[in-house]
């Protein structure tokens, strides 16, 4: 049986969670088989950079990070379920891969 493999991932966990939830819907309602939501570990991007434009005064530094969340579905491939999930509206700074597997 195929499956269907969906990798999101955003720097916003509001909005990953709101779209995980929604596919769950649309499982529930077609019955297909699913795994997941399975979390990936968070990768954190940090930057640090100095205060002060110049090179005199005192030697303090801001810290920057931004996290970028990751979710792994895997679904059994339905025809209809896989429309479904495509019409899904997906917001701007999530970033969304379908992939079919053996």
């Amino acid at each position: 049986m195929q499956k269907a493999r969906i990798k999101l991932s955003s720097n916003d966990i509001n909005k990953l969670n709101e779209i995980t939830s929604s596919i769950r819907d649309i499982v529930e309602k077609t019955k297909v088989k699913m795994s997941g939501p399975i979390p990936l570990p968070t990768k954190k991007l940090k930057l640090t950079t100095r205060k002060s434009p110049d090179g005199e005064g005192k030697a303090s530094f801001d810290n920057f990070e931004m996290r970028i969340h990751k979710r792994l579905i895997d679904l059994g491939v339905d025809e209809r379920a896989l429309r479904l999930v495509m019409r899904v509206p997906i917001p701007e700074n999530i970033n969304i891969s379908i992939e079919l597997l053996d």
